[in-house]
């Protein structure tokens, strides 16, 4: 990922951005009419927006790797446990709650690249900071490339979904960054090849 300094700080800044619409969701929807897997859903999406800003950053995060492999791990456990649950209540269905499964993916996803960072040098010391990794030798190209299908082409659904009528509290917003947040992990985990 060396040489893309410009467009990490620039990624930077669009996730920075994201940062508002999702703290106001969480301060101003009615989670108790919404439900509490809504609820999970837009806390796990702050969550990942907060972790795409130090993965991107060029000067690294304030929470060393080890700190977000934990984060990410309660959160793979939390959504796939969501996910589950939504999907026995709904018999066999989550297409109420579709977001439960793709955000233990995206957990799962954005542990793989924690966990396979290069930890050996000294270059980055003990902070997230995926602009600088080289993961040519860590990760392994057949899930890089598959998972950056999954995000691009999510992000592509989550856009054509945005666009039907009906409009549930939220839903907008919650669609703007799912889509910039897919493919942003899509154009990482691209560059990480």
């Amino acid at each position: 990922m060396h040489g893309l300094v410009a467009v990490d700080w620039i990624l930077t800044g669009v996730f920075v951005v994201l940062v508002l619409p999702c703290v106001l969701r969480l301060t101003r929807l009615d989670y108790i009419r919404l439900g509490r897997t809504v609820r999970n859903g837009d806390l796990a999406e702050l969550l990942f927006v907060v972790a795409m800003i130090a993965m991107f950053s060029p000067v690294g995060g304030p929470i060393p790797a080890a700190g977000w492999q934990a984060v990410l791990v309660l959160v793979t456990g939390w959504s796939g446990l969501a996910w589950w649950r939504a999907r026995r209540e709904h018999g066999g269905g989550v297409h109420d709650h579709p977001a439960c499964g793709h955000h233990a993916v995206s957990a799962v996803v954005m542990l793989y690249l924690v966990t396979a960072m290069p930890h050996g040098s000294g270059t980055h010391g003990p902070w997230l900071n995926m602009s600088t990794m080289d993961f040519s030798a860590g990760a392994a190209w057949p899930v890089l490339i598959a998972a950056a299908a999954y995000f691009v082409v999510d992000a592509v659904l989550t856009a054509i979904r945005a666009l039907r009528p009906g409009d549930v509290e939220g839903r907008t917003s919650r669609a703007v960054c799912r889509g910039v947040m897919g493919l942003g992990m899509g154009y990482m985990l691209i560059a990480a090849l």
